[in-house]
């Protein structure tokens, strides 16, 4: 068990019937926005464990994690079993590239999630790095129902602080839902109905974008962008994409 930390849980949020949060008090080392760390808990005599992003801000504590429930996993519908007092067990550092030291400078940081992607976005919003950086930021999320749009409360008080400088877009692809777009991000890319919502250019000219969330909307969205003339971002071959197939 030398690999693992214990950790507390400190709450649990349901947000729909496969959909949620977990608050956990753990002392693990430091993290940047968008990383994450392991959730483990012991299964027949072994440890199960998944990689779950930071939704907390790095000063923010406890930390917390944006989950869906797979019925057949092994370590979901546990993990949305656990109750305040009980443990969970922690990997003892944080993991992943996908963070905003790795994006270069740009006027405008779009932020694209499906699902549970949103998770480390949340944890950029909430850091001073991402507003000393970014003129201006836009975050656009993706779900199936208007249900599934989970931390509305964290997005208005970001909105609410950062006024002119924040644009939040929503889009669900299975029903209407006032104030939301229809259909799949790419297909909004593409036809610019993304930007027109946004009321913000997307030009490789002023935008670095992020995309997490499910691999075929990063793979199509990475597509809709190369034609729009924004590429992958490599370190020997400077873009404006950035991606983190999320599943």
């Amino acid at each position: 068990m030398g690999k693992w930390i214990e950790g507390t849980v400190v709450g649990q949020k349901r947000w729909t019937d496969h959909l949620y949060s977990l608050q956990v008090d753990a002392e693990i080392g430091s993290f940047e926005p968008g990383q994450w760390t392991k959730l483990a808990l012991p299964v027949a005599g072994e440890f199960v464990a998944r990689p779950y992003s930071f939704v907390n801000a790095p000063k923010e504590r406890p930390h917390e994690f944006f989950y869906n429930t797979v019925p057949e996993g092994h370590l979901s519908p546990r993990l949305a079993r656990l109750e305040p007092m009980d443990v969970v067990f922690l990997a003892p550092a944080a993991s992943g590239l996908f963070t905003l030291a790795e994006v270069p400078d740009a006027e405008v940081l779009w932020l694209i999630a499906t699902g549970t992607g949103l998770g480390p976005y949340l944890s950029m919003l909430r850091s001073d790095a991402l507003w000393d950086r970014f003129r201006k930021v836009v975050l656009v999320r993706a779900v199936r129902r208007a249900a599934d749009l989970a931390y509305r409360d964290v997005v208005e008080t970001v909105a609410a602080r950062h006024r002119d400088r924040f644009r939040a877009v929503s889009v669900v692809s299975r029903e209407q839902h006032a104030g939301a777009l229809t259909g799949r991000i790419p297909e909004a890319i593409g036809d610019e109905r993304l930007e027109h919502a946004a009321g913000v250019p997307l030009a490789p000219q002023t935008s670095q974008v992020m995309l997490c969330g499910n691999p075929d909307m990063v793979m199509d969205a990475t597509d809709a962008l190369k034609a729009r003339g924004l590429k992958r971002h490599r370190h020997r071959d400077p873009g404006h994409v950035a991606v983190e197939p999320y599943w």
